[in-house]
């Protein structure tokens, strides 16, 4: 499941893992939690690639495949709450287009899907590369989209919901900086795979767009 932030991707993902009895995996997550690590150390994002790359990728990093207890810890903390704010949200675009992390935390969630696979039957992973580089050869693949004013006001109801300070404005801009920087960078940009399913996302509710997918698991044979 693959798209930009604020389609909807999280909820529609988790949602339909537990239908499948499957594991789920944010991939979103580990970059977050590897930037929180970058910024822990004191290290600028944006600065010489070298001390971003070495934290990044020994950090600590444990990410739960559970759909019903999903989350993240760096170095034995959970950090899910963490991850989530604008601090971090600013800085993992930089941190995640850097080729040698991504070539690291690709690998990571490799093996973490291949033990879903092994333990639970199926997994449900969602990103911005998963159909496209992580796993292309998935038979299933979704891309969620929806418009930029759309995500915007969605990502601002989570942050409200959450208990942080928001300015739908303010949000707005971070989403087209975020799609900018995700879709023209070098390695793995944001796009949708050859042959991934697009969404619209805009008209429809959570519970429309899970109907869907469901559908398309159980025709596929994916899911009983």
């Amino acid at each position: 499941m693959d798209g930009p932030s604020g389609t909807g991707k999280s909820t529609v993902s988790r949602r339909l893992a537990k239908h499948c009895n499957a594991g789920y995996l944010d991939s979103g997550s580990m970059y977050r939690a590897a930037t929180l690590a970058v910024l822990r150390a004191g290290v600028d994002p944006e600065g010489p690639v070298e001390p971003v790359v070495r934290i990044a990728t020994t950090c600590a990093l444990e990410l739960r495949t559970d759909p019903d207890a999903p989350g993240v810890r760096l170095a034995g903390e959970d950090v899910e709450a963490e991850i989530r704010g604008p601090e971090v949200t600013r800085a993992v675009s930089a941190v995640s287009a850097i080729p040698q992390v991504r070539e690291v935390l690709v690998a990571r969630q490799r093996e973490l899907i291949e033990q879903a696979v092994r333990e639970n039957g199926g997994i449900v992973v969602e990103g911005r590369d998963i159909g496209s580089v992580v796993v292309p050869d998935a038979p299933l693949k979704v891309y969620l989209t929806a418009s930029e004013e759309v995500r915007a006001a969605r990502r601002a109801a989570q942050d409200r919901k959450a208990g942080r300070e928001v300015d739908v404005e303010t949000v707005l801009a971070d989403v087209r900086r975020r799609d900018q920087l995700d879709s023209t960078r070098k390695t793995s940009p944001l796009h949708a795979a050859p042959d991934a399913l697009i969404v619209d996302t805009d008209d429809l509710s959570v519970d429309a767009v899970l109907d869907l997918l469901v559908r398309l698991v159980e025709e596929r044979g994916l899911c009983e």
